[in-house]
């Protein structure tokens, strides 16, 4: 991979200062960039690299002090962004799997699109629908009527449970499994635990791209529900009959209770759980470690466990950090009650 620095320019918007002609073969962190490689500086955290860095061009923000003359420049408003524009378009990595591998077993009634790929050791069971220009990878499961659409891309050793639905360009990471069965149990006259069968299916619309070993329930009744655009991190649980809005992003270990419904462009951080049975607003950001107990009803931020509007939540923070300051202060000002106490006493006493 190797392009011209100019076009690069051009393809983000940027105004390009130093060498015109310059070739980029690499992009690279602006800590481990070499000769030939193309960083870029967003964070202040980072300046301190920019004496040191074997980059011969760099990504910044307008009116940046260009100390290097030995270095080119790309003047943007959002290097982060403009970075991560130029990786998609020219180092996006192309996946090499083609054709049916003899060792899959495709059941005669599955119907398989034009130009998709089967690994070693799939299985494509009855009734299955697989759509264009998909891959499916090696030791992937796919149980009956499971339904994939256009242009997915599945990665080994992921299982979708029967009936199933995966829209089109969905991309499912090593050890997920969708439509495994909901946590539902309830208890007999003798206290034992008995099986409630999970009847529903999962349905994942168009453009989700679901993290390694993510785990998404299938619904007692009806269906688990992932919107379109929706990002889910490694290590997630989506419990039954759970709605995820569009475009919302999930990070890693979290957990979502049953029948909960989230809302659109949401945030989730890492470890944040939710009970079930609740609703979550669009446009809500929660921070890592968050623990919601009941729904939340308006945009913003929350935080803390139960999880609070942040802003209420950070200044709690800082006063529990504070309680051993303040048993002090309150130990101090007892005592100098206790004194003013018996001054006044002594002084009835003298009078």
């Amino acid at each position: 991979m190797s392009f011209n620095l100019s076009e690069a320019a051009e393809l983000v918007g940027g105004n390009l200062i130093g060498d015109k002609n310059l070739v980029i073969n690499n992009l690279a962190r602006i800590e481990e960039a070499q000769q030939g490689d193309l960083t870029f500086l967003y964070l202040p955290a980072y300046d301190k690299y920019l004496a040191s860095t074997q980059a011969s061009a760099i990504l910044v923000k307008p009116g940046f002090n260009k100390l290097r003359n030995d270095l080119s420049y790309i003047e943007v408003k959002d290097p982060n962004k403009a970075f991560s524009k130029i990786l998609i378009h020219y180092m996006s990595p192309s996946f090499q799997l083609e054709g049916i591998d003899r060792s899959a077993f495709i059941h005669p009634s599955a119907k398989i699109g034009k130009n998709s790929a089967v690994g070693k050791n799939v299985v494509i069971s009855e009734g299955c629908k697989i759509g264009d220009n998909v891959k499916i990878f090696h030791n992937t499961v796919l149980l009956n009527d499971v339904e994939v659409g256009d242009g997915s891309l599945i990665f080994q050793n992921v299982s979708i449970r029967e009936k199933c639905k995966i829209g089109k360009r969905v991309i499912v990471h090593s050890g997920t499994v969708i439509g495994s069965d909901g946590f539902g149990f309830f208890t007999d006259e003798k206290g034992v635990y008995k099986k409630i069968p999970q009847i529903g299916i999962v349905i994942i619309e168009d453009d989700v791209e679901l993290g390694a070993n993510v785990a998404i329930d299938r619904a007692a009744l009806g269906a688990t529900i992932i919107k379109r655009g929706v990002k889910i991190d490694n290590l997630v649980q989506i419990a039954h009959n759970v709605y995820v809005g569009e475009d919302t992003v999930i990070s890693a270990q979290s957990g979502i209770s049953g029948s909960t419904k989230i809302g659109s462009r949401n945030i989730l951080a890492g470890q944040v759980g939710l009970i079930g049975h609740i609703e979550i607003a669009d446009n809500v950001i929660i921070m890592a470690q968050s623990g919601v107990s009941k729904s939340i009803t308006k945009p913003g931020q929350y935080f803390g466990s139960p999880a609070k509007e942040a802003k209420n939540a950070l200044k709690l923070e800082a006063h529990v950090r504070n309680i051993p300051d303040y048993v002090d202060r309150i130990a101090q000002l007892e005592n100098q009650v206790k004194n003013l106490t018996e001054e006044i006493k002594k002084l009835k006493e003298n009078n």
